[in-house]
């Protein structure tokens, strides 16, 4: 079974404004609302290449049974922990003649609500995947992630984490079977600019050096990097196509990765899966659907 968390799920408020102006009344020309948060979108992605997941995390307000009730409608299983004070956040996303967004805070999460998802943890087995995705309300610690892979260390549970700067490096000793940084993140975490895939594929493999076993590296326009455990690498260009939503782009593509190796065990049809769903993603208003994935997946 695939789980994934999202600490601080959202309802994504997405606006369309014709020359937005500054400090003036604006009135928008299309909107759209989707569940929101990485893990969550991993496992909407999932859903829609046909593997089952389940939703782990926590909610809080009307704003969170909205996110609830919106998972589930898309078909997803969700265990999201309510609690009992504030509200999920909205995230607003405003596309005018530039784009700007507002994320909200999301409410506070105190240790008997961690505690709560622990006791969920508790039922993973061997061979299970989790997928840990995504920024960590400030309430919590900020070794939430690492936290978690040391308590399951003996369960042999293949995680995936998809997160930056420390909340990524302070996993590396607990040898997740992936993650997914871009290349500025990538960048970040050694304090370098990477200027082309080669440059990627060097630090990608200090990352597995630190203890990750795969390295998935995303790119945008310029395709993915993959350091496989079993040392081989593998490069991708861009699949040709119009960007017309970047947001769940990343989130997509730990979604087809893992979805091409739990189908197969093969790393080079894993990548695959990977670029041909982030970019699915990213030439769609919404989430990747099969026939989308498909039809990249024969061009590559």
């Amino acid at each position: 079974m695939v789980y994934t968390v999202t600490f601080n799920p959202s309802l994504d408020y997405i606006v369309n404004v014709s020359d937005f102006k500054l400090g003036q009344v604006n009135r928008t020309e299309k909107e759209v609302m989707f569940p929101g948060g990485k893990g969550i979108n991993v496992s909407i992605v999932l859903k829609n290449l046909g593997m089952e997941s389940t939703i782990l995390g926590f909610t809080a307000g009307f704003t969170g049974e909205e996110i609830q009730r919106r998972v589930k409608e898309m078909g997803c299983v969700e265990k999201l922990i309510p609690i009992a004070n504030g509200y999920s956040r909205i995230n607003l996303k405003l596309r005018s003649n530039e784009e700007s967004e507002i994320n909200g805070m999301g409410p506070v999460i105190g240790k008997e609500d961690i505690d709560k998802l622990y006791q969920m943890l508790d039922t993973l087995k061997a061979g299970d995947v989790l997928v840990l995705a995504g920024s960590i309300p400030a309430s919590m610690p900020s070794t939430m992630y690492s936290d978690i892979m040391e308590y399951l260390q003996n369960k042999e549970v293949m995680i995936a984490v998809d997160a930056t700067k420390d909340l990524l490096v302070n996993v590396l000793p607990f040898h997740p079977f992936v993650i997914k940084p871009n290349n500025y993140e990538l960048g970040e975490i050694f304090d370098v600019t990477l200027k082309d895939k080669k440059d990627v594929i060097v630090y990608a493999k200090k990352l597995q050096e630190q203890g990750a076993r795969n390295v998935l590296v995303s790119m945008a326009g310029d395709g993915a990097v993959l350091v496989a455990e079993d040392g081989s690498v593998y490069e991708s260009e861009a699949p040709k196509g119009k960007v017309v939503n970047s947001v769940g782009a990343g989130d997509s593509m730990v979604a087809g990765f893992l979805y091409g190796y739990l189908t197969t065990q093969n790393y080079e049809i894993a990548f695959k899966n990977g670029v041909a769903t982030g970019s699915a993603s990213a030439f769609s208003e919404n989430l990747a659907t099969k026939e989308e994935v498909e039809a990249i997946l024969n061009t590559l």
